[in-house]
C-alpha cells in the first residue's frame, strides 16, 4: 500500500508522519488487493466554528474497485487520526461484508438453478 502524507497550515514533523503511516499501515490487513492508495492529509483549520485549536485529519483509499473518504475533526490531532483510521476500517469491513453477501447470494441462484434442472431430468 502506498501512502502520501500532506500537511496544511502545520509543519509535517518527522513524529507526525511516522504516527500517520503507522496507523494508516494497519488498514492493509483490511484490503484484499496490494496496490491500493491512501492519501492522508493533516492540519489544522483555521475557519472553524469551534474555539481554540482544531485539527483536521483526512483520507482518501483509492484501490480496484474501491474509493472510501474519511474526516475527522478534533482537538487533539493524534486523535483526529485515530478516530479517521476506525472510521475507515468500519467503511473497509461494511465493503467486505457487502460483497460477501453479493457472492453468497450468487451462489444460492446457481444452486437453485442445478438443483430445477436436476428436478426435470429425473422425469
Amino acid at each position: 500500500m502506498k501512502i502520501n502524507i500532506k500537511a496544511t497550515n502545520i509543519e509535517l514533523t518527522l513524529a507526525i508522519s511516522a504516527y500517520a503511516e503507522k496507523k494508516i499501515r494497519t488498514l492493509k490487513k483490511f484490503l484484499d488487493v496490494p496496490d491500493a492508495v491512501a492519501q492522508v492529509e493533516v492540519g489544522k483549520s483555521t475557519k472553524h466554528h469551534k474555539s481554540g485549536e482544531v485539527f483536521r485529519a483526512e483520507v482518501h483509499l483509492v484501490a480496484p474497485g474501491m474509493d472510501l473518504y474519511a474526516v475527522s475533526d478534533q482537538s487533539d490531532l493524534y486523535a483526529a487520526i485515530d478516530l479517521v483510521k476506525d472510521e475507515l476500517i468500519e467503511k473497509l469491513t461494511r465493503e467486505k461484508g457487502k460483497r460477501e453477501a453479493l457472492y453468497r447470494r450468487g451462489a444460492r441462484k446457481v444452486k437453485d438453478i442445478m438443483k430445477g434442472l436436476n428436478f426435470f431430468r429425473r422425469k
